[in-house]
């Protein structure tokens, strides 16, 4: 059960909560360079601060001790100076370094004689101390009696140092807060400002699939919002489009199905009405076997087209010559040709390696479609040509013009530009569309145009 809860509470499936952690991870990204960087300008300007008390003290000292130049001076005046002004007290400490021990104050360490001798500012560190002195070193030259003597004096940082601890922690308690604070707002303006969204959801969870009309509203959505719902009505559009299509193969399929159906049944009910002898039941079961042909043709074509759907691929073994397969099948065709009266006209050629069976298939249907559709007399032509990595085979002939809007549905199945479906005993309209599917198994496309007078189908082969 537990297992089951979290599985259902994963903040990083919902977008809210993955713009508030974006938000929060910005305002942790500013907030710590902020941060840095005042504590930064802090430090440096509270080490300034100690470094110009060092020189201010230290400047007052070497006018003190300038004044004294034997060493009854030193003893009698300077070393009860200094010691009456406690500078512990305050944080300072004062060192005087020379080689005469005459002339020296405080007890210097090691570590205070290596600062005498490299002067400027530099860092002691004294045992059981939190933190390193800050030290300054001068030298005086000799004057009368006194001979040179170094000053070294230090500053313990200490308070500074826990202001700066004190301002860390409140960097660290305000940095916090304002993630939370920014993480808090984020959340609230990711979920308004994911409303329109859930907006869309809704409208798509109401879609009706028996309203395949239905489009999602584009007038409320934010401008950003315009592209997804415009890809999302495309897609609704054309599902819409494949219903309709799908709607449509289904009643041609029955309509091409049922009349010949329809004459087998007819004709073994007549033969059944009463005895019939040899030869009558001959001319039925060859008239019969006509139609059991037209069946057989239009489910091999169905399940052509289904493997085409289903992705098939040509297998190509051998170059071929354009022009050489389109003779060949005019040759099958010569019949027809011969009995239409039309002429057909070659021009052009182009080798490739191609499935010789499926192309042969794909020209027998474009020459079959020029031919029917030609009148006694008329110059059919065809037109192979390579462009780059295509080759292309244009069947064109005489004949009235067809509209554009019909142009783009010739290669669907099932499709007449004619609603009386001429010709529909011998043609049961997927001829066109299995040329298409023969072009798409070669990375092919096919066309149609219709212009001065002659109507052209073709198709273009990849390499």
């Amino acid at each position: 059960m537990k297992w089951h809860v979290l599985r259902r509470w994963q903040p990083g499936r919902y977008l809210a909560w993955r713009l508030t952690a974006m938000f929060a991870g910005c305002a942790t990204v500013v907030f710590l360079l902020g941060a840095l960087a005042l504590h930064t300008l802090l430090r440096d300007n509270l080490m300034a601060q100690v470094r110009a008390e060092l020189a201010l003290r230290g400047t007052w000292g070497e006018s003190v001790v300038a004044r004294v130049q034997s060493e009854s001076q030193w003893r009698l005046w300077l070393v009860p100076k200094l010691n009456s002004m406690d500078m512990e007290r305050s944080g300072m400490r004062l060192w005087i370094v020379s080689d005469d021990p005459a002339f020296r104050y405080g007890q210097p360490s090691a570590q205070v004689l290596a600062l005498a001798r490299a002067g400027g500012y530099g860092l002691l560190h004294q045992e059981d101390h939190p933190c390193d002195f800050v030290t300054w070193s001068r030298t005086l030259q000799a004057d009368g009696d006194r001979p040179p003597v170094t000053l070294v004096l230090a500053r313990d940082p200490l308070p500074f140092w826990n202001t700066l601890a004190n301002f860390r922690l409140a960097l660290v308690g305000f940095g916090v807060a304002g993630v939370l604070g920014v993480a808090g707002l984020g959340y609230g303006i990711a979920r308004l400002g994911l409303q329109p969204l859930g907006r869309l959801s809704r409208q798509a969870q109401a879609l009706n699939p028996n309203r395949p009309s239905q489009r999602l509203a584009l007038a409320p959505m934010p401008a950003e919002l315009d592209d997804l719902t415009a890809s999302f009505n495309g897609a609704l559009e054309r599902l819409e489009g494949a219903c309709r299509q799908l709607e449509a193969f289904n009643a041609d399929v029955a309509h091409e199905l049922r009349t010949p159906l329809a004459n087998l049944i007819g004709q073994t009910q007549v033969m059944l009405t009463r005895p019939r002898d040899a030869a009558e039941l001959a001319e039925v079961l060859h008239s019969n076997l006509e139609e059991l042909e037209r069946l057989k043709a239009i489910v091999n074509d169905m399940l052509f087209l289904a493997r085409a759907d289903q992705g098939a691929a040509a297998s190509r073994h051998a170059e071929v010559s354009l022009a050489d397969e389109v003779h060949k099948v005019l040759d099958y065709l010569e019949c027809m040709v011969e009995d239409q009266q039309v002429r057909v006209v070659v021009r052009g050629d182009a080798r490739g390696c191609l499935e010789t069976a499926l192309l042969r298939r794909a020209l027998n249907n474009l020459l079959q479609n020029a031919i029917e559709h030609s009148a006694a007399g008329d110059e059919i032509v065809v037109d192979i040509g390579r462009q780059g990595e295509q080759l292309s085979v244009a069947v064109s002939n005489p004949g009235a013009a067809i509209e554009q809007r019909h142009l783009a549905h010739l290669f669907d199945r099932f499709y007449r530009a004619d609603s009386a479906r001429r010709n529909s005993a011998g043609n049961h309209g997927l001829g066109l569309a299995i040329v298409k599917a023969i072009a798409v198994m070669h990375r092919g496309t096919v066309f149609a145009r219709s212009e001065r007078g002659r109507n052209t189908f073709g198709l273009t082969l990849g390499l």
